[in-house]
């Protein structure tokens, strides 16, 4: 067989992810926060985009120009319409379910370590009276703050307390040695030592310590409660945290009373002085849904709209700039390249829109249950179920759910929360039932538990079963640790030191 140069005709598909197809599924994942932070880039670029103002603005005309009801939205435009943004390449991944397991804020006396947080932290100082408010309004980090109050020192201490302010994490702890520092400057460890001390006079009271009994007891001096007894307890944290409340009184040499008086005291302390800094303004999350009854029974959803600025293009001005008769290519060829690129913009802002409403009312059919009757009577549901409903790419369904968040009468809800495991039904012929439903009972069960006889996985896993849940014991472990909830042991032991702290209250 010779071998030599031929040409041949072959015909292929393949997926080409164009810039556009690659912005418009970029649209399809943002939040209408992080949506209307990229139309005000797209309005200083474009300039045939603007936003409408109200009935006094130029006429203009677009493809949105009129806003469409959510009715409107799902009736305009099938699934050949979703194409453009319903689009799955080998590279990318996404998550069948939502993270239901992952860790929740961890509530007071839930665990082993010692809970301080019922109280607001210490104050004062060497400075006085600290005022978060006055912190919060300078925006200062807490590394800023240490530094204006050491500004009075002498040159050498302050360039000491620089570099132990460097070494304070944002907990307000200080996290390096007094030797590092010296061997660092040339200095002795005791030198570096004064200055530390110096360093924890300094406002939020208990900042710059070495460990959380060193935090607590700064504040105990500065409240002048810091006394022999109150320091042997400050020394032995362990056995507060175990719950070990007959050693402790051996230790401290003091009665019940006077035991539970210190604990009372201890628990109005600050932990973490230092968390009131550098945290910045939180932001507070915004619905992307809206989800309201109607009279006939039905459910009404709709985009939230106040966040969006309602965009349109001025065609007057392009048809200004081209009667003008523009001489310059480039100009001209700007000018079709904007036109274009807006008219592309607003095209996949009605497709995301369409795309947004048609999977949250599909989310809204499967678990009506929930929105009538509480987390109780919420489903499984995985990505592919609503994806195959509506005829689109479970990727598709996985950008339209991330990030974004329905509002309804229950409350604020991500939309990945609506996308639980199942837990299987001890009946043959039962429905499962959603992981969220179970965890939701595990922490009802827990909450009305005997402050005096907490209960055991075990214990659990029977009450689980009795109400018809057919759950292991390890699940019930990680769906209880998941809720931020301890073991009975742990329970126990922070009741007991709860009890002993209201008993003190009211004496």
């Amino acid at each position: 067989m010779a071998l030599g140069p031929r040409l041949d005709l072959r015909q292929s598909q393949q997926l080409v992810m164009t810039p556009q197809l690659q912005q418009a599924i970029k649209l399809l994942a943002l939040s209408n926060v992080e949506l209307e932070a990229f139309l005000q880039e797209e309005l200083e670029k474009n300039p045939l985009l603007q936003v409408e103002e109200g009935e006094g603005s130029p006429e203009k005309t677009g493809p949105a120009e009129e806003p469409a009801s959510s009715d409107e939205l799902m009736k305009g435009g099938g699934s050949e319409n979703d194409a453009p943004l319903d689009v799955d390449h080998s590279e990318e991944t996404f998550h069948h379910d939502a993270e239901v397991d992952r860790p929740e804020r961890q509530p007071e006396n839930s665990g082993e370590g010692l809970s301080l947080s019922d109280g607001a932290g210490g104050g004062g100082g060497a400075g006085g009276e600290f005022d978060i408010g006055t912190a919060a309004e300078a925006d200062l980090s807490l590394q800023d703050f240490l530094i204006e109050q050491t500004a009075g020192l002498e040159p050498t201490e302050r360039m000491i307390a620089r570099h132990i302010i460097d070494m304070i994490d944002d907990s307000g702890y200080f996290v390096g040695t007094c030797e590092e520092i010296g061997w660092r400057l040339n200095i002795g460890e005791e030198a570096v030592e004064q200055v530390l001390l110096k360093v924890q006079q300094c406002e939020p009271t208990g900042v710059g310590a070495r460990n959380l009994g060193e935090c607590l007891a700064l504040q105990a001096k500065e409240a002048d409660r810091y006394d022999p007894c109150m320091a042997k307890l400050l020394s032995r944290l362990d056995l507060l945290a175990r719950g070990d409340l007959p050693t402790l009184k051996r230790l401290c040499r003091v009665d019940s009373e006077d035991l539970a008086d210190m604990i009372s005291e201890i628990r109005s302390y600050n932990p973490k002085p230092g968390l009131a800094f550098g945290g910045g303004e939180a932001l507070p999350i915004v619905p992307d849904v809206f989800v309201s009854a109607k009279d006939d029974g039905g459910w009404k959803v709709e985009l939230n709209g106040a966040t969006l600025p309602r965009l349109l293009i001025d065609r007057s001005y392009s048809a200004d700039l081209s009667s003008g008769g523009i001489k310059s290519k480039e100009t001209a060829s700007f000018l079709s390249e904007c036109l274009q690129s807006a008219n592309w913009l607003m095209n996949a802002l009605d497709q995301r829109q369409r795309t947004i409403v048609k999977v949250s009312s599909e989310i809204v059919k499967k678990q009506e249950g929930f929105f009538r009757h509480g987390v109780s009577k919420l489903k499984p549901m995985t990505l592919k179920a609503v994806a195959e409903e509506i005829e689109m790419h479970e990727s598709t369904v996985s950008r339209v759910t991330s990030n974004k968040y329905m509002m309804c009468e229950r409350g604020l809800f991500e939309l990945k929360y609506f996308f639980t495991s199942a837990i299987q039904s001890m009946e043959a012929d039962g429905d499962a039932v959603s992981a969220e439903a179970v965890k939701d009972r595990i922490g009802a069960l827990i909450a009305e538990e005997p402050r005096t006889k907490a209960l055991s996985d075990d214990k659990l896993v029977t009450l689980l079963k009795d109400e018809g849940f057919d759950i292991a014991r390890r699940t019930v472990a990680k769906y209880r640790e998941s809720l931020g909830l301890g073991s009975s042991v742990q329970r126990r032991r922070s009741y007991a030191l709860s009890d002993a702290g209201d008993r003190s209250e009211a004496a």
